[in-house]
């Protein structure tokens, strides 16, 4: 769709280049969101692309992952044997139920600042322990959780003028035993609910609760749970009021799904696991 209000698209190639933020600005990454649909309140365009900053990046501590990275990018990462939460990647890429043309286009950061309940990025980089790096507008920078990130439907820790930089993955994360479960309403849908466990070495059991719920939620269970333990723990730390309410599900359901799912990951998990 033709935006056409914008009057200017900046270019900026260093972080000392970023131009003042305005009323009217946007960032300008993968944008296949902003050209979706009328943009009536905005006027100039920053475009990210030519900051060129490497999609990914393997340290030996951490999985870096650039806000501009794009979903076909991570996709195709060739990951490291011991990376045992590997599939978590390719199962969170295929959650989007997406074009190629979004995949080749759509970035992480992008999906991260919708921050929309459905996001699989989202789900991805906060149940792998990501961090988010900000690149604030007065200068500096913040480092946030994804889980902390991400407050509501469409809300999250940005301020105007703020940038997301990166999300770091530790390496620790993607060494641990996962299991992923996702449900929609229809076979091409949008997640209703997108639960993914993991299991550390010494068997502490983390689960995190994205899509049904309007921010993500992690627990965490030193020693791993019985099924009315990590029941009673969901209900505890997610309120009703926390379930998402829109055309793709109701709360009750939500509710009910991301309860069966997880009984079903802390199936998954403690059947599997190693001495």
């Amino acid at each position: 769709m033709d935006l056409n209000t914008i009057t200017t698209v900046a270019h900026p190639q260093t972080r000392a280049q970023l131009p003042v933020w305005t009323a009217g600005d946007a960032w300008l990454a993968g944008g296949t969101w902003l050209f979706s649909e009328p943009q009536v309140h905005l006027t100039r365009l920053i475009d990210l692309t030519d900051l060129n900053w490497p999609a990914l990046t393997i340290t030996e501590s951490h999985l870096t992952i650039a806000a501009t990275c794009t979903v076909a990018q991570l996709d195709a990462l060739a990951c490291p044997t011991d990376w045992l939460a590997a599939p978590l990647i390719s199962q969170c890429c295929r959650a989007f139920l997406a074009s190629f043309k979004v995949w080749k286009t759509a970035t992480v950061g992008g999906n991260l600042c919708m921050s929309l309940p459905a996001g699989p990025m989202i789900s991805l980089t906060s149940a792998l322990d990501g961090v988010c790096t900000i690149w604030k507008a007065g200068g500096g920078e913040q480092k946030i959780p994804v889980v902390e990130f991400v407050t509501g439907n469409q809300r999250n820790r940005l301020t105007p003028g703020d940038l997301l930089r990166q999300i770091d993955i530790p390496l620790a994360a993607l060494k641990r035993r996962s299991a992923f479960r996702q449900i929609s309403l229809a076979p091409v849908g949008r997640s209703a609910a997108l639960l993914i466990g993991s299991r550390d070495a010494d068997g502490t059991l983390t689960l995190s609760v994205t899509a049904s719920t309007v921010r993500p939620i992690q627990l965490s269970f030193p020693k791993p749970p019985d099924a009315r333990a990590l029941r009673a723990a969901i209900e505890q730390r997610i309120p009703d009021a926390l379930y998402h309410a829109d055309i793709h599900g109701k709360p009750l359901w939500r509710k009910y799904m991301t309860l069966r799912l997880a009984e079903e990951i802390r199936g998954e998990l403690l059947d599997t696991a190693r001495p």
